[in-house]
């Protein structure tokens, strides 16, 4: 991010590449309202490239947004606070998934089957429940990023604008380590390695399913470790999103050919397990470790649901060997220098292009004077003599 009396900058991350403006805004300044986008939008105010933007339009990495300098407080007027009704039980409900808080955020074990935000024929769901955690009138804690309805564990909300911006650069900086459990139909031949094929959505499916690309999907990879295995016809696996694409986990496994057990969407009818496995999804964000406000760093694991335990206890698994494995290091394409390199390439590529624009405009480059008259334009070149000397005047 740039600023220049109050503009600021910011390059499109892999992890946005394809979404909405709007969401854009929502991920990276949710104190930024969508009538504020919109009305900058109008005005010219708000570009891509240079260009007008309209908050519908679709991102691609590595493309520059100007936004204009934030309204004060004043100038927007008091904000209304939402009330919503929770029950007492629904209450409760969401104080029994706090696992940790901290002054910043609260981290949650989310239960499989409640949805992350509302939608289409959704009115239960986490982001309506976070109201029950609006403690001293601060205002409901606001989500950074979500999980698949199915898919359970630790997820993290922030307790404050603030405290959301911090972690949503954390999140779209590739800078916090996520960890997964998952029960997967059979064995993958490598024990540990690395899942690199780009996704995208699948046609005919209006988004709702992804699929490997090889020449138009966003880049995706994801780490993978075998914890242990139950002889060739399931494994336990860990699995590290290097990336965030939408159903990343799920559409990677089935594309290796080795499904998460429950997940008929991406390995349908193969992808059940008999001898009293549950058919549930068996996928768990079972750690998050993030930087937090004033340096310190957040690590905590989320217990597994009844349903993923007993399958572990059912095929002979013991929990503490998945949490014996040490973290692994990061992807080097995807550290905060390297990524800082590419936006800063991509940044003087962008600032070149414009200045090759102004030139073919007619501008003057900087520094340079203008070029005057050549002399002798449109004289003849004096006669020349034998051996090319020139002749003398009145000499012939």
């Amino acid at each position: 991010m740039s600023k220049n009396d109050g503009v600021r900058q910011f390059v499109v991350d892999e992890d946005d590449d394809g979404i909405r403006l709007d969401r854009w805004f929502k991920r990276h300044l949710p104190d930024t309202s969508f009538n504020m986008v919109s009305r900058w939008a109008r005005t010219g105010q708000l570009r891509v490239d240079g260009g007008r933007a309209n908050p519908g339009d679709r991102l691609q990495e590595g493309q520059v947004i100007r936004v204009p300098p934030p309204e004060s407080a004043a100038a927007r007027g008091p904000k209304p606070k939402v009330k919503v009704d929770l029950s007492e039980d629904e209450i409760a409900f969401v104080k029994e998934m706090v696992i940790a808080k901290f002054p910043d955020a609260y981290l949650i074990n989310k239960p499989p089957g409640l949805a992350t935000q509302g939608g289409t024929k959704t009115s239960q769901h986490l982001d309506r429940l976070l109201h029950g955690l609006d403690e001293d009138d601060q205002g409901k804690p606001k989500l950074v990023h979500r999980l698949d309805k199915d898919t359970s564990g630790v997820l993290l909300v922030a307790r404050s604008a603030r405290a959301a911006g911090h972690f949503s650069k954390a999140f779209s900086g590739r800078t916090v380590r996520k960890v997964y459990w998952a029960l997967v139909i059979g064995v993958p031949e490598v024990k540990e390695g690395l899942i690199d094929l780009p996704l995208a959505k699948q046609p005919g499916t209006g988004g709702e399913k992804m699929h490997v690309d090889m020449e138009e999907g966003a880049p995706a990879k994801t780490r993978i470790r075998v914890i242990d295995r139950a002889g060739t016809r399931a494994a336990w696996v860990e699995l590290q999103p290097l990336t965030g694409r939408t159903h990343q986990l799920r559409a990677h496994m089935a594309a290796v050919g080795h499904p998460i057990v429950g997940d008929a969407k991406y390995g349908g009818a193969e992808s059940f397990l008999t001898g009293g496995i549950s058919r549930k999804l068996h996928l768990h964000a079972r750690r998050l470790k993030i930087g937090a406000p004033g340096g310190k760093t957040i690590d905590r694991k989320a217990e597994l649901p009844p349903h993923f335990a007993e399958s572990l206890a059912t095929l002979g698994f013991e929990e503490m060997d998945g949490d014996s494995l040490p973290l692994t290091s990061p992807d080097p394409a995807q550290s905060p220098e390297a990524k800082a390199k590419r936006k800063a390439a991509h940044a003087k590529a962008f600032r070149k292009a414009r200045k090759g624009e102004r030139r073919n405009r007619g501008e003057p480059a900087r520094g340079r004077a203008k070029p005057g008259p050549t002399k002798g334009r449109g004289r003849k070149a004096p006669p020349r003599g034998k051996g090319g000397k020139p002749r003398r005047p009145g000499k012939r």
